[in-house]
């Protein structure tokens, strides 16, 4: 996993290899060579005459600084190179898809906090912290996160997963839910299991994080214990949702995502006990 340091200032001076992660409405530019897709440096934009505005300096990656920013809405665009950042899942690595969601967080939080919520007034970039502070009020607004759980729930050898209609055909995850004013995670896991499947949990162990950029979203994860109650999937939210044993598992969302990495560490852990 390469190392990415954060910040806030850009350096003094451009560099041809600075990654550029270059948005136009929700799409995002990407370069093309023979084993795939990849990001796109400033050597690049300059190449294809390119000219980004409201840009944002993100941080370095291992001496690589890299950037944010949007194009004109009449700008031309080069053909066949844009992307949704959706359809990158999997073609990046995960470094890459990490620093492409903060990119377009960040873009997504300037675009909607350009005036003040409270007042209306024309708000401003604060000079040390990513946030925009309203002049008149003092209100400051930090870029959004929601916070939302995923929880996996096991019964013996036998893992709980579901579908949702949004998901592509067959494909079954684990449960998930935002996190409500008020609540803990805990709180949130076992409300979230009740509403959408009909079942209580226990013994909850935190697995990991990941962000989730659709568009602000910090996922949450859990691995929990069946405790009681019968499967009532909530309609309109699961579409179908059953026990499977770990040897006779449905198509699963794809490796990068933390769903996945659950799911794969849960299996692991039943194997090894066995």
């Amino acid at each position: 996993m390469l190392t990415f340091s954060p910040g806030l200032t850009a350096p003094d001076r451009a560099h041809d290899n600075d990654f550029w992660f270059l948005f136009h409405d929700a799409v995002l530019l990407v370069a093309e060579d023979g084993e795939g897709v990849r990001l796109p440096l400033r050597a690049d934009l300059g190449r294809w005459a390119l000219t980004p505005q409201n840009s944002h300096y993100l941080g370095d990656l291992e001496g690589q600084h890299c950037f944010a920013a949007e194009l004109p809405a009449e700008a031309e665009l080069p053909q066949g190179r844009w992307q949704n950042l959706r359809s990158l899942f999997g073609q990046l690595d995960d470094t890459h898809f990490a620093l492409a969601g903060r990119a377009a967080q960040i873009l997504e939080w300037d675009g909607t906090h350009r005036f003040c919520g409270r007042c209306g007034s024309a708000t401003q970039f604060h000079t040390s912290e990513r946030s925009r502070v309203c002049p008149s009020c003092g209100l400051t607004h930090y870029p959004r996160l929601s916070p939302a759980v995923m929880m996996l729930i096991r019964r013996g050898n036998e893992l709980l997963l579901a579908r949702s209609p949004r998901f592509p055909p067959d494909m079954f995850s684990a449960l998930a839910g935002f996190v409500e004013p008020g609540e803990t995670l805990e709180e949130t896991v076992r409300r979230e299991t009740r509403e959408e499947v009909g079942v209580e949990v226990t013994n909850l162990r935190y697995f990991g994080s990941q962000p989730w950029p659709f568009p602000h979203s910090l996922m949450i994860a859990f691995a929990a214990d069946y405790a009681g109650g019968e499967l009532t999937p909530q309609p309109g939210e699961i579409e179908a949702v059953d026990w499977f044993p770990i040897d006779r598992l449905p198509r699963l969302p794809h490796r990068i995502s933390i769903a996945r990495k659950l799911i794969d560490a849960t299996v692991r852990e039943i194997a090894g006990a066995g």
